[in-house]
């Protein structure tokens, strides 16, 4: 993630310019914006909703969590990730590293969605293979047309 982030070596030396402000940096700044809100808001919606006990880190939720945007995608943080660092950076630096960068990344991304579905199982059981069948690990349009349809209601 760090090779794709806009922070990078090739950014920070001016290697890489970012995109002149247009509908393309317009539409890096839209997907890295929702992307930081998937990133952030599980820091303060599983302590509301996950059961966490006192003095622990938000991801020692007690429940599964599936309100919110977990009734949209499973894995709200991995698709932030994606969001604002593999889709957006492509659209504000204009170049083909990024995009070359950004195919393993989500690969990878997915990978550890797909190691943390395994452990979320061993933690909750059938109550969490019921949660994933019925919403997707990280796609957002199926999540949302689920949910629309009422077939998300959890």
């Amino acid at each position: 993630m760090i090779a794709c982030f806009p922070l990078n070596p090739l950014v920070l030396f001016r290697l890489i310019e970012p995109h002149p402000k247009n509908i393309l940096s317009i539409t890096g700044l839209i997907f890295w914006s929702a992307g930081m809100i998937f990133v952030i808001y599980p820091l303060f919606y599983f302590k509301l909703k996950g059961n966490v006990s006192k003095g622990k880190a938000y991801v020692h939720t007690n429940t599964i969590v599936k309100t919110g945007l977990y009734s949209i995608v499973r894995h709200v943080q991995y698709t932030g990730g994606i969001l604002s660092i593999f889709f957006a950076t492509p659209f504000l630096y204009p170049h083909w590293i990024f995009v070359v960068l950004g195919i393993p990344g989500i690969f990878l991304t997915y990978l550890g969605t797909r190691r943390e579905d395994k452990l979320l199982i061993e933690k909750f059981g059938d109550e969490y293979k019921q949660y994933m069948a019925k919403v997707p690990s990280m796609n957002i349009l199926t999540g949302i047309i689920r949910r629309i349809n009422g077939q998300a209601r959890l």
